[in-house]
């Protein structure tokens, strides 16, 4: 049975950054932002500690113990978020001691603020969620805070972080793909900085560098060393909250607002990742599962029982997360008919697979 860790958390000292920038955001400044969390000369202590000059040389130099990293899932306490955690732990528990793995502890960040009933089943901690109100509705917003806590307040024993989602599905094993100072990351199509000048300039000033320092990244996936992220995390929650406090930015990055702050936050950091295709699939849009490693299943799937993709407009065979907002997805899923994508059918099957073999599945997690 996994242990639950909850530390006694300095909220006194994290809240404050928190409410310090509610209060002063009219007058906030970016460059002191970023000079409070980082030394005077963070591309130079980074590089020094981690030798990001010298990537492969860091690398090679490691223990097999260094090279681990702990995944890491931000998640809330609502049916929705629940039944999607309990199928990526089931996965990451199949997977984990495969061959050509490098994963070390799971930890589900819980930022609901207290104890669910998924406690004893997949390893938790808990911190707060943001002021009441602070998120504007953006739940979002919530995942930087909660890594800060996280890292400020628990004891992480591997050097590596993995930052993954709720809707992931680990296909296979996944090694660390980061490379020393390097982080490894995912390239989303839809995060486009330099299409977005404008806006990044406003966070990303000019003479901090070009625009294309701005990695084309969200957050997640990411295998990131974890001293990085205890430099990056603060500057990202601290610019998600200026972007969703500026309405040209809040209207033109939406739902991946947080994604963009996440990449900024890294560029202020001088921290460049190592971008890989293979990190993970999006289906219905990716047809073959191929060599990625895991399956992000953020897009509803609608065919009609030709095989013919309607997206877009509900299909007479789908599968969709958010037609579960309330409650589980049942078991045994029918699968889709003839001519459906390699990558929707291994979806449906790994879901089911899943939920067979999770124990109170249907009701443990039904509101």
């Amino acid at each position: 049975m996994p242990i639950i860790e909850r530390k006694h958390m300095r909220r006194v000292s994290t809240l404050a950054v928190v409410f310090g920038v509610v209060l002063l955001f009219a007058a906030y400044n970016l460059l002191r932002m970023v000079v409070h969390h980082m030394s005077p000369n963070l591309g130079a202590a980074v590089t020094n500690r981690l030798g990001m000059s010298d990537p492969i040389t860091q690398l090679t130099g490691e223990t097999k113990r260094g090279l681990r990293y702990h995944v890491a899932v931000t998640a809330t306490d609502a049916p929705y978020s629940q039944w999607q955690c309990r199928i990526m732990y089931y996965w990451y528990k199949k997977v984990k001691d495969m061959p050509g793995s490098d994963m070390g502890k799971f930890t589900r960040i819980l930022h609901s603020g207290s104890a669910d009933n998924l406690m004893e089943e997949i390893p938790s901690f808990v911190v707060d969620p943001l002021p009441e109100g602070l998120d504007r509705g953006y739940i979002v917003l919530n995942r930087p805070w909660a890594f800060v806590q996280w890292l400020e307040s628990a004891t992480i024993e591997e050097e590596y972080i993995l930052m993954a989602e709720p809707d992931h599905i680990f296909v296979k094993s996944l090694p660390n793909l980061a490379k020393g100072g390097h982080p490894a990351g995912y390239p989303f199509f839809y995060i486009k900085p330099a299409d977005n000048e404008k806006i990044i300039r406003k966070f990303y000033p000019k003479e901090k560098g070009p625009v294309t320092d701005v990695d084309p990244i969200g957050n997640s996936p990411v295998i990131i060393h974890k001293s990085i992220l205890e430099e990056i995390a603060p500057t990202w929650m601290n610019v998600s909250l200026r972007m969703k406090d500026d309405p040209e930015t809040d209207k033109a990055f939406g739902w991946v607002l947080e994604m963009y702050a996440y990449a900024v936050a890294s560029a202020l950091h001088k921290v460049k990742h190592i971008l890989r295709k293979d990190f993970m699939l999006q289906p219905p849009w990716d047809l073959e599962v191929g060599k990625s490693f895991i399956i992000h299943y953020t897009y509803g799937c609608d065919y009609s029982m030709k095989g013919e993709l309607t997206y877009g407009k509900i299909g007479e065979w789908r599968f969709d997360k958010r037609s579960y907002l309330s409650g589980p997805p049942p078991r045994n899923l029918s699968l889709p008919p003839p001519g459906v994508p390699e990558s929707v059918v291994r979806l449906v099957k790994m879901v089911n697979e899943a939920t067979a073999n999770i124990p109170r599945w249907e009701t443990i997690n039904r509101s």
